[in-house]
């Protein structure tokens, strides 16, 4: 079993309610308070999560830093107040970060679910053609 400190579960925490408050924000027609306040809580989180040397590390290699200059840049944007091209901007860095992560994601979620529509989509989300 995997241990978890008690960090990363404040982490996990903090992360949540970053992501809650984007969507929020994001439902209130790009309010920039409530953006820049999930911004900042969704990046503490991750911080929390797998620390800062291995943060530093995520975002900082050679070859995301176009990914990582568009997300922090959208960041700095939304933090000026102006929320809707910041929102643009972070969601082609976040893309551009967490294009490795899709496959993984949809392979996960076409195996545990055992809905046929939703499992076939999956799998070809994921890349594989078979229908196994």
């Amino acid at each position: 079993m995997i241990s978890i400190t008690e960090w990363q579960k404040i982490g996990v925490g903090t992360t949540g309610f970053g992501v809650f408050f984007i969507l929020f924000g994001i439902l209130l027609y790009f309010d920039s308070v409530l953006l820049a306040f999930g911004n900042l809580l969704f990046l503490t989180g991750l911080l929390f999560i797998i620390g800062l040397r291995k943060t530093f590390s995520f975002f900082f290699q050679r070859h995301k830093l176009k990914g990582t200059s568009f997300f922090l840049g959208g960041v700095v944007i939304v933090l000026l107040r102006w929320p809707l091209l910041g929102m643009v901007l972070e969601t082609y860095g976040f893309l551009s970060l967490f294009k490795g992560f899709f496959p993984v994601i949809f392979g996960f979620l076409g195996n545990a679910s055992n809905i046929p529509f939703l499992s076939a989509l999956f799998q070809r989300l994921q890349g594989t053609r078979s229908m196994v």
